[in-house]
């Protein structure tokens, strides 16, 4: 008897916010605050564009520890990008392992072209019945 196969999207956080690059990381920060979220998808500029992410460590890494004014960071100059997707098809189990082999802790899912949800290592544990 085979176990059951779990897909990202079954586990996958559906509320995925974004900002665009031109934001402050100041505005950045209240919006991860506003919605108890510890990151953000930075939206592509044109359709050729990748996606970005800006996360919480982003944020402690480049303005609080060099003690940078948020309001003068923009998000472009902090974010990562191009990001890391997981196809919302995939064996949970393998997108996991792709995730902690990079280095990562999350991803967005994405689903003919399109960003639908995020998967974190923090969700997966606390929110899921995984373990």
């Amino acid at each position: 008897m085979s176990a059951q196969i779990v897909k990202v999207r079954d586990v996958m956080t559906r509320e995925v916010l974004s900002i665009d690059g031109m934001a402050s990381a100041k505005d950045a920060a209240q919006m991860m605050r506003d919605h108890g979220v510890s990151e953000l998808l930075v939206a592509k500029r044109n359709e050729h564009d990748a996606w970005g992410i800006v996360t919480i460590m982003d944020m402690v890494k480049n303005v609080i520890v060099p003690g940078r004014k948020s309001t003068d960071v923009f998000v472009y100059e902090i974010m990562t990008k191009p990001i890391l997707t997981v196809p919302a098809d995939m064996d949970i189990r393998y997108a996991i392992r792709l995730i902690e082999r990079l280095g990562f802790r999350r991803a967005p899912v994405e689903h003919h072209g399109e960003i639908i949800g995020m998967i974190t290592l923090y969700n997966l544990v606390l929110e899921n019945s995984l373990i």
